[in-house]
């Protein structure tokens, strides 16, 4: 092989721009293959978000309720800021709301805010005094 006058090779031993783009290729057709197998694994890791932030506004609410024998009607009554979504510039896909407080009963709703598998249905979770868990409108 010859060299230059700085004793570097001519030709470097590499792959050329159709062995790449035949990679490239490959590795997207691949992805599209698995990607509709994997929504809803990305949906269940979503959802996780709202049943965590039920959970905690759930406790707040019970120690709001011991302190003051009913529930509050606001989250500023007990102490929870929601997280900005993703429509507000934040991370949150989940937005949250008391749909109903009393003396002796609660509710409160997270509502998507993302079409998390594009089939124009949003999740949502609900939660109430009894510690009930549930999935209203599944995504």
């Amino acid at each position: 092989m010859k060299k230059t006058k700085w004793n570097f090779p001519k030709k470097v031993a590499a792959f050329n721009m159709q062995e790449l783009l035949t990679v490239l290729v490959i590795i997207g057709i691949l992805i599209l293959i698995a990607l509709p197998n994997l929504m809803p694994i990305i949906s269940k890791a979503k959802a996780l978000e709202a049943k965590t932030n039920l959970m905690a506004i759930y406790s707040s609410q019970r120690n709001y309720f011991f302190m003051h024998s009913k529930y509050a009607a606001h989250f500023n009554d007990i102490d929870y800021l929601p997280n900005k979504t993703i429509k507000n510039g934040g991370t949150a896909n989940y937005e949250f709301e008391i749909a109903e407080a009393t003396n002796t009963t609660f509710k409160v709703k997270a509502i998507a805010v993302a079409d998390f598998d594009g089939d124009g249905v949003f999740n949502v979770w609900e939660i109430d005094q009894d510690k009930n868990l549930r999935e209203i409108v599944k995504d």
